[in-house]
């Protein structure tokens, strides 16, 4: 279902606040969000952000200097503390649960806003019976928003331009005009991968599979944590745009890419290594197999989050995609549990994961996108 280009109520000013916690997660997905708010909704945005530097990484027109500004229609205030007095918006988001400031939440008393807590994206059954939660705090009332993978939770963040890109993507010539600027030849490129992760133990068995693979592999490494090991691998250092071959793998690494850059190199690739929330679903709405480095959790608990969405996403798919699919998985984030061989086992499988990441992507549209989930909730409940 295409989400709608108009407003869909009366409320104009939001208030969205975010902590940025491991450089870029938090803090993409809500500057994807207030984004969405602005330009698909019509609808006035402040986005509150503690940590401007990370930002800007993402954002390379944010002055580090201005403590207010204007980017991309969103208007960014730096969330310093104390905070100083605000009026707060119509709607109130607290992202991840932040924790908005006491003075804030002193004016919201006065104010009444809609405050809803935006909750991490998870698979596991419970989220179902938790999403739209009311929580009475401080004479207010907080509503717990759940993103997910079912039509009983608020669906993933993505928007109708993600879905054109994945058709562009497709088209013939796409991904020779992708590679040109990068002064890399199309036939070497039978398998283009992108890697974007954590540090990983299991680096030198992904690197040693795709170097032996049976096809010509470019791995494209967007600079950032990932980067040492893979140059630790090489015996030498990466150099942005210099490729540097072992056998039947060439392996580049980009510049640090803001968040539409970094569209078009997942929409570019056969297979997208990916970390975290953000990364993670757009490599699913652009219909690309992934492979999903999820963030590290004490105890091994995000290895649960990690089976609850895997047991969704392979429930329909073919026994032997569904095999190498968790080998893979499990192989990358529980380094030394599955074979050394599980990422050329899941690669053999890459027809049938193309076509599979298109079923899911299709699944996920039925669901609506996240944006407009939210902005529905609060008109049912003005």
């Amino acid at each position: 279902m295409a989400p709608p280009l108009t407003p869909a109520y009366d409320m104009q000013h939001w208030h969205l606040f975010c902590k940025v916690i491991d450089n870029y997660g938090d803090i993409g997905v809500c500057w994807r969000l207030a984004r969405q708010l602005v330009h698909q909704h019509r609808q006035q945005v402040t986005l509150f952000v503690d940590d401007l530097a990370s930002f800007n990484a993402l954002c390379p027109a944010l002055d580090l200097s201005l403590t207010e500004q204007h980017c991309d229609g969103v208007c960014v205030r730096h969330w310093t503390q104390p905070l100083p007095p605000v009026t707060p918006a119509d709607v109130v988001i607290e992202a991840f649960g932040c924790h908005l400031p006491a003075n804030y939440i002193t004016a919201m008393q006065i104010a009444r806003p809609l405050w809803l807590n935006l909750e991490y994206l998870s698979a596991e059954e419970w989220v179902e019976d938790y999403h739209l939660n009311q929580s009475p705090v401080h004479g207010l009332r907080k509503t717990f928003f759940f993103p997910g993978f079912s039509a009983n939770t608020g669906g993933l963040l993505w928007e109708t331009a993600l879905l054109d890109l994945a058709d562009q993507a497709n088209q013939p010539g796409w991904r020779a005009e992708f590679l040109q600027p990068l002064g890399l030849p199309v036939e070497r490129a039978e398998c283009l991968i992108s890697l974007f992760a954590y540090e990983n133990a299991a680096l030198p068995d992904l690197l040693n599979n795709l170097r032996q693979s049976r096809q010509w592999v470019t791995l494209l490494v967007p600079k950032g944590r990932i980067s040492r090991g893979v140059e630790h691998w090489l015996g030498e250092d990466l150099v942005p745009m210099q490729a540097i071959r072992r056998e039947r793998l060439t392996v580049q690494e980009l510049p640090f890419m803001a968040q539409p850059e970094y569209d078009r190199l997942l929409a570019s690739c056969d297979v997208n290594f990916v970390r975290g929330e953000e990364s993670f679903v757009r490599s699913q709405m652009l219909a690309r197999p992934f492979v999903w480095h999820i963030y590290p959790q004490d105890a091994d608990t995000h290895l649960i989050k990690l089976d609850a969405f895997l047991n969704a996403y392979l429930a329909q798919a073919p026994s032997p995609l569904a095999q190498a699919c968790r080998q893979a998985h499990r192989a990358w984030n529980q380094p030394g549990a599955a074979p050394s061989q599980a990422f050329s086992q899941w690669l053999r499988q890459l027809p049938a994961a193309k076509a599979h990441a298109s079923l899911w992507q299709q699944q996920q549209r039925s669901n609506g996108d996240l944006a407009s989930n939210i902005v529905q909730f609060c008109t049912n409940t003005v």
